[in-house]
């Protein structure tokens, strides 16, 4: 079942927020109610999410999650300009972080058409694989490899012209996080596992004063991490399985 961030009504009861106060046995309306410890529990819940985020990227193959919160798909595109080889990815257009970058594509003038470009290791790969960063010599021309470095992509050869939308990046970024004004937003991953915003601060918060239930939310966190990490592991049901020996499958 999914759960929203708060629900304060006299039937419902059922947000994060009112089951973290059932957790740890607060009275009624004690996140809510006040300002201070709403404003502190929404960003203890906001640290969840991230962990949540971390299991999910760890154990994420095919398929590449993304935050279902966002109003946006995770599809970064900026402008090429002529004789500019790096180019800062931070943030989306909504100010979200960006965590990593998948894939990288460029547009030429020319054909107006998209066409991948493949990353190199600056600071590890050969010296004949990476000359063209280093040598000093700035060719330009159409790029067909870039590196990755601090939150720039470094292109190669230089773009030798510019072209509006010319780069379209694939990004991991960071969750849709929750604001203390939030009440029907739910978390953007699986509601089988919405729980985990609820025990996971709980536990936090009992064993650094003592709760005698701390053991037991401790345990419950390691259950439904294990069980984040099973569920994101799997592969789409679209992908195709191999067994050596034998015929071809879909999962």
């Amino acid at each position: 079942m999914s759960l929203q961030y708060s629900d304060v009504s006299a039937t419902g009861k059922d947000g994060i927020l009112q089951h973290i106060e059932q957790t740890l046995g607060f009275p009624d309306a004690y996140i809510t109610g006040d300002a201070t410890r709403l404003a502190q529990w929404t960003a203890k819940i906001n640290l969840a999410l991230d962990k949540v985020f971390h299991i999910i990227f760890a154990a994420d193959g095919k398929w590449q999650f993304d935050d279902s919160g966002h109003t946006t798909y995770n599809i970064l595109t900026g402008n090429l300009v002529d004789g500019q080889r790096d180019y800062s990815f931070i943030q989306d257009s909504d100010g979200n972080l960006i965590l990593d970058i998948h894939r990288v594509f460029v547009k030429t003038s020319a054909s107006g058409i998209y066409y991948e470009v493949f990353p190199r290791d600056v600071q590890s790969d050969p010296e004949g694989e990476i000359s063209g960063f280093v040598d000093g010599q700035n060719t330009e021309g159409a790029p067909y490899t870039y590196d990755k470095t601090a939150t720039g992509l470094f292109l190669d050869p230089i773009p030798n012209a510019s072209v509006t939308a010319g780069l379209k990046v694939y990004v991991n970024r960071e969750g849709s996080y929750f604001v203390t004004t939030d009440t029907t937003k739910k978390p953007g991953f699986a509601g089988l596992y919405h729980e985990y915003l609820v025990i996971e601060p709980s536990y936090n918060y009992a064993r650094a004063n003592s709760y005698p239930n701390r053991e037991v939310l401790k345990r419950d966190v390691f259950e439904i991490e294990k069980a984040i990490t099973e569920f994101y592991s799997k592969r789409d049901f679209h992908d195709i399985t191999v067994l050596s020996g034998e015929p071809i499958f879909y999962e």
